[in-house]
């Protein structure tokens, strides 16, 4: 699977965030935007409230960089001369010297925001301190600077693109006056000592933390006072939603609309008509448009998210080929922690992004599905009746590979979804007769897949496939992870176990009649909510995903 050859040694510039699942172009390799028209530098002086190890503590922190002052749709867009300016106030010298660290060498990690007609996705800017360590002063501040390259990125519509400073992250390399590392007792003998500090933009910054507006296009227009994106030109409709994708716009639906496998646009003499009842809102909609009825769905809320959390919903159906007919996975709610993104060079001359995120199953504080009923006809002629639920097994992964193809505009996402589940068995009735089934069936292991990489993912688990393509100046189809769309794969169910009760073995009843290979699998997902930034049309009020997809064959 591209992305995880063992062989690769390529350099790597690491990113926080969404920016696979934005299917943004934000590429080091790319030359700055030879569209910008002049250069401007902007320095922003913002608040940051820090974790210190004597509590949290009011950091100043100074960001410059040099912007162009107008870009070309389609064009790189590089920030240069980016430096960042973090002045530790008084207890922070004091946290350092009870570390007994009289150097530093710093790091820091500034997360930004890159939106553009509301639609979002998320970049890193990395800083290096100066080759030779700080000292640290008998009485605070200290102030400490970092340099650093920031990724380019490529709007991929008209209009002002904005970029936001968000969180900060400051590591501190601790050592000696002549540069050694310190070693706490805590820590183990061979273990330099470092110390990070975590960030968040204070709530009273000036401008939000807003850094800079660029606009974009021949109708791009100077930045208003205010800094906040707006529409321009003929691409902004009066909804205020752009015909184009934003910078966050991946595969699947243009910002909006429902995304593959969601609800169809109702119409007239449709059930649930009546917008007003019992439905809830999209983040920022006044109960309007045709995307404003959300069918019924499972609670679906992300308890102590971060800015990388995504929730979302998904269903489908599995084929049970020994008994000729397939079951409906029940609308479930799967809970994602994105990783972060690996920009990454091949030896072949492509490009891609590389982000591997964890997931889980969530009903009702557990990691599993809903319990779902299906029926057939075993032995061809009687028919049976399961109640089933599917239980997490392990972690959830989801790994992603976007193909950056630069000399034609098209983006090629690759996406593989990893969990293993049992498949349990609650109550089953035979000709409208319960057999009593004990409260121990199941699998007698994870359901299993053909892995295309065993050696990176050893033992049984379910695998799913999702592809996604966007052809420069067309729809996106397919799958990308903030998105949804189709997912597909085989599986295979075990053995079944612990099936029966008051002295009944009903195991090899069960096994023979479910339970074999070469079983198909399609889920459809829908668009995520991003729990900590949402937009319209992707969240309800409560933070719940809005898009409910429907199962497809």
């Amino acid at each position: 699977m591209r992305g995880h050859r063992p062989a690769l040694r390529t350099p790597r510039v690491r990113a926080r965030g969404a920016a696979i699942a934005a299917f943004v172009a934000l590429a080091p390799l790319i030359s700055s935007a030879a569209a910008a028209v002049g250069s401007r530098e902007v320095t922003a002086k913002l608040p940051y409230d820090c974790a210190l190890p004597s509590g949290q503590q009011r950091v100043a922190v100074r960001v410059k960089a040099t912007f162009p002052g107008r870009a070309t749709t389609g064009e790189a867009i590089r920030p240069t001369a980016v430096s960042t300016t973090v002045e530790l106030p008084a207890p922070a010298i004091a946290d350092l010297a009870a570390l007994k660290a009289t150097t530093v060498v710093p790091e820091t990690r500034l997360s930004l925001e890159v939106a553009q007609h509301g639609a979002k996705t998320q970049a890193l800017w990395r800083g290096t301190g100066a080759a030779q360590p700080v000292a640290v002063p008998a009485e605070g501040p200290l102030t400490l600077t970092t340099t650093g390259d920031a990724p380019t990125v490529t709007a991929v519509a008209d209009g002002d693109l904005t970029l936001t400073a968000t969180d900060l992250a400051v590591d501190l390399a601790l050592g000696t006056a002549d540069g050694a590392p310190t070693t706490p007792a805590s820590l183990a003998p061979a273990t330099p000592a470092s110390l990070t500090l975590d960030c968040t933009l204070a709530k009273d910054a000036a401008g939000h933390g807003l850094l800079a507006t660029v606009p974009v296009g021949p109708t791009a227009h100077t930045p208003a006072p205010s800094g906040s994106p707006s529409p321009s030109g003929p691409t902004a409709p009066a909804s205020g939603r752009p015909k184009d994708p934003a910078p966050s716009t991946g595969p699947g639906t243009p910002k909006g609309s429902t995304a593959p496998g969601g609800p169809a646009a109702p119409t007239p003499g449709d059930k649930g008509e009546d917008k007003d009842k019992g439905k809830a809102p999209k983040v920022g909609d006044a109960r309007s448009g045709p995307a404003a009825v959300r069918p019924p769905a499972p609670r679906c809320v992300k308890e102590n998210p971060t800015s990388q959390s995504l929730t979302g919903y998904i269903t489908g159906y599995s084929n049970v080929s020994k008994l000729g007919g397939a079951s409906l996975i029940p609308l479930s709610c799967v809970q994602i922690e994105q990783g972060p993104a690996d920009f990454v060079p091949f030896p072949d001359g492509t490009f891609h992004i590389i982000q591997n995120s964890e997931g889980n199953l969530d009903h009702q504080g557990r990691k599993q599905t809903p319990p779902f009923t299906s029926t057939f006809l075993t032995f061809g002629f009687t028919p049976t009746t399961a109640t089933m639920v599917l239980e997490q097994a392990g972690p959830m992964s989801v790994a992603a590979d976007v193909l950056l193809d630069f000399s034609t505009g098209n983006n090629y996402a690759t996406t593989y979804v990893r969990v293993p589940l049992v498949l349990r068995v609650l109550d089953v009735k035979v000709n409208g007769t319960r057999l009593d089934v004990g409260p121990s069936c199941r699998t007698a292991g994870p359901l299993s897949s053909p892995e295309p990489d065993p050696g990176a993912h050893p033992g049984p688990h379910l695998v799913m496939l999702g592809k996604g393509v966007i052809i420069s100046g067309e729809p996106a189809t397919g799958y990308q992870l903030s998105s949804g769309g189709p997912l597909t794969g085989e599986v295979t169910v075990p053995a079944f176990t612990g099936c029966g009760a008051g002295g009944e073995d009903l195991d090899r009843l069960l096994t023979a009649s479910i339970s074999g290979s070469g079983n198909y699998i399609k889920q459809m997902q829908g668009q995520t909510c991003s729990v900590a930034q949402p937009t319209e049309g992707e969240c309800t009020e409560d933070l719940q995903p809005y898009v409910v997809p429907k199962p497809e064959r």
